[in-house]
């Protein structure tokens, strides 16, 4: 089989020249002499593989991710060892300059049967890219480099439809309830329209953690101790866990790639021993369809974030508008995200709104119209510990520890609270993990 080549910059022509007089498996089918104008070709469909020669500071995991969508794998050749490591973390075949062409030849056909694999096989995740020109496709996100990992790395997803079901608050209090368990946690705002953890929690929303993050991984710079710095250290009475804020306006959506947070997401389960994410209520995977050329998609951190969770948390109203919603709202999970097997969790629970035994009227309601799932949690309706969290910017479990749906929250995610001097001894801990 023959792989057509793309290649840019004129200064490696030892290289480059010696690899079009092979004649062998690879073909040059053109030279570029910008990295724009490569990422042209390629989106034409001209070529299986890249060789940037020149200009590889400039590839980000967007860049590349872009490109794998299409089906393109990228060598580029360097002979500095950190920009070598930064290439390998976004998922670039790295050669040295002065490399023989065969061997350059035969690295081309690695990474093009490495990639070939991968598609073959899928993974179930969207490529984060809208392609107007093509039936959307199901395409595994860029390499991210192993590491040891420092926590068992679960990742929970809390999700529901539109209509403010309890999303954030579900999260929040996810996270400071294992954190108080001893848990080192971390918790990310990925909701792309309305981010409202830091609000919740209190935090100064100057900046975007989770954006900071992400840039950080789309130019392979992100490692442990960079994750750290860019997230806020929260601190509660029971324990401590971190946050990645979200966005502080709407329009910052591009800046939650789906292949950047992919590897943001990666990282944080190596941190912590959980990554608990807000995730927003849109599933829509082709919303930007009206460009004429491949485009990022604003629901891609959603949905992303979906698809790598261990656990998802799909929470609703208990109401009359909230139920039906999430009902619809589930079968729309299982068509964006097929492996997401969701835990469904009914918020606001009350008998104004349901009627007498609201937690039967609702099972009853449920068994009879919902989509088959069982309900793992009915969260009652506190709105009197719901403002005092809000109004301190602090979590349930300081604004009203002995609330019924505090101890819900709580017993939906870990063990059963603990309210004994056993406490400082979890928070010596937590503070210790949050130094790790």
């Amino acid at each position: 089989m023959s792989i057509p080549v793309i290649t840019v910059g004129p200064a490696q022509e030892a290289v480059v020249g010696g690899l079009e007089r092979l004649h062998g498996p690879v073909t040059v089918v053109r030279r570029c002499s910008e990295l724009a104008e490569l990422m042209a070709a390629c989106q034409s469909g001209l070529a299986m593989a890249a060789v940037v020669a020149e200009g590889g500071e400039e590839l980000t995991t967007t860049l590349v991710d872009r490109l794998g969508a299409v089906g393109v794998s990228i060598v580029a050749l360097t002979d500095d060892p950190a920009e070598e490591r930064r290439l390998h973390a976004i998922g670039v075949v790295a050669a040295a300059t002065a490399i023989d062409p065969a061997d350059l030849a035969a690295k081309i056909s690695d990474a093009v049967a490495r990639e070939g694999h991968r598609n073959r096989l899928g993974s179930g995740r969207d490529a984060g890219f809208a392609d107007s020109g093509a039936e959307l496709q199901l395409l595994p996100a860029a390499k991210v480099v192993e590491e040891e990992t420092g926590g068992s790395g679960r990742i929970i997803a809390v999700w529901g439809p539109t209509g403010a079901p309890g999303r954030t608050l579900l999260a929040v209090n996810i996270a400071a309830e294992l954190a108080a368990e001893g848990e080192s946690v971390i918790l990310v705002d990925a909701d792309s329209y309305g981010a409202s953890v830091a609000a919740s929690l209190g935090l100064l929303d100057e900046s975007a953690g989770l954006a900071q993050a992400c840039r950080l991984a789309d130019q392979g710079l992100l490692d442990a101790d960079a994750l750290k710095a860019v997230a806020a250290p929260v601190f509660t009475k029971g324990g401590a866990f971190r946050v990645l804020t979200g966005t502080t306006r709407a329009d910052r959506w591009t800046e939650l790639r789906a292949a950047a947070l992919s590897q943001v997401l990666e990282k944080a389960r190596q941190v912590a021993d959980v990554v608990v994410v807000d995730a927003g209520f849109c599933l829509e995977s082709d919303e930007e369809l009206s460009f004429d050329t491949m485009a990022p998609r604003r629901n891609a951190a959603t949905l992303r974030s979906l698809e790598m969770a261990d656990v998802v948390f799909a929470v609703g109203a208990a109401d009359a508008v909230g139920v039906p919603r999430l009902v619809r709202g589930l079968v729309e999970l299982e068509v964006a995200v097929p492996q997401a097997s969701p835990r469904v969790v009914l918020n606001k629970v009350k008998r104004s709104a349901v009627g007498h035994s609201p937690s039967q009227q609702l099972q009853d309601a449920w068994d009879r119209y919902g989509p088959g799932t069982g309900i793992d949690a009915y969260l009652p309706a506190d709105s009197s510990a719901c403002d005092a969290a809000l109004l301190s910017g602090a979590v349930l479990l300081e604004a009203a520890p002995d609330s019924a749906l505090r101890t819900a929250i709580a017993n939906l995610v870990c063990a059963p609270v603990q309210r004994n001097a056993n406490s400082s001894r979890r928070t010596t801990r937590a503070l210790r993990l949050l130094k790790r």
